[in-house]
């Protein structure tokens, strides 16, 4: 298999009790959660499996949960296929993953980033009730053209993410968000609303400052030129350049994230395949209504490996 792809998911991933199987059965899983608990400085791999689920869902403690989970996914992918994929791509923090993989950033400061870059979005909504909801049956423009009619200086919406033709994501202050879903209910009867498990409004205005602060800590990082295309969020552009990465991931905490775009383009690598690599199966189901060109499956357990592995045979 030549042309393959892999793509990394994103906050609301995380789940209680995620890779048990695979943490019982691989050392690598074992190492990568042992490495990342020494970063943070607490037992990651025990919070992930017992809980208590509020504590997991807290951004600063999902953020490195669900990179930990897909790089060490990915270690063990690797170890078995011995081939690189064609591109990779990651669903707003899923890009960090892809990062890491890629050979842009080191683990271990990746960790340390996404904890950092999860209290400062924290920071960011403390006075603040908000929002994030998925928006299925309405087109965009609509909910664009909405968004822009309800939001204000006081109270922010916007559109945070197109992840496919039919679905889009919207987050910002719990008012306006509110306002947007009661204007939604009135242009289509085949609509469906429903709350994302994330605490924070990510890829909104509310986002500037985090972004900001974000930014002078992401220049203290060394970066490095992938070793394999990462396709971005914010342009869904391959970035070869250290700086222009950088840069993408400051813009990406307030820009939209371009998921529908982002598999167009992937589909246009002529990739036939691809595989997501960490907790849940988002970004499977969402490809699959997005293209039926590519063939998704997706990798979470011990079961869901084999099956990928089948695929190289």
């Amino acid at each position: 298999m030549k042309n393959f792809a892999i793509i990394f998911p994103g906050q609301g991933s995380q789940h209680i009790g995620m890779l048990s199987d695979l943490f019982k059965k691989f050392s690598i899983i074992q190492e990568t959660f042992n490495e990342s608990s020494e970063v943070l400085g607490y037992n990651l791999w025990n919070l992930i499996q017992n809980g208590p689920k509020i504590e997991l869902d807290r951004t600063w403690r999902s953020q490195p949960a669900i990179l930990t989970a897909s790089v060490s996914i990915f270690r063990l992918f690797m170890k078995k296929v011995f081939i690189l994929p064609r591109i990779m791509a990651g669903h707003s923090l899923g890009e960090y993953s892809a990062l890491v993989c890629s050979g842009v950033i080191d683990f271990r400061s990746a960790v340390r980033l996404v904890e950092t870059r999860g209290k400062l979005m924290q920071e960011s909504i403390e006075d603040r009730e908000t929002e994030t909801y998925a928006i299925i049956g309405i087109d965009k423009s609509t909910i664009r053209d909405i968004c822009l009619h309800v939001s204000s200086k006081s109270q922010i919406v916007s559109i945070s993410s197109f992840n496919s033709d039919e679905q889009v994501v919207i987050s910002g202050d719990k008012k306006a968000v509110r306002n947007v879903l009661k204007y939604c209910s009135y242009f289509s009867k085949r609509k469906y609303f429903f709350p994302l498990s994330i605490s924070v409004p990510s890829h909104c205005d509310i986002m500037k400052p985090a972004a900001k602060k974000l930014f002078n800590v992401l220049e203290e990082v060394v970066f490095k030129s992938p070793k394999i295309d990462v396709v971005n969020n914010v342009d869904v552009l391959v970035e070869k350049n250290e700086n222009r990465i950088k840069q993408a991931l400051k813009k990406h905490l307030y820009l939209p994230v371009r998921w529908l775009e982002i598999m167009r383009f992937i589909e246009k690598q002529g990739c036939n395949i691809l595989f997501e690599i960490g907790p849940g199966n988002v970004l499977t189901n969402l490809s699959k209504r997005i293209t039926r060109k590519v063939l998704a499956f997706q990798i979470n357990n011990f079961e869901s490996l084999n099956k990928a592995l089948l695929k190289f045979l």
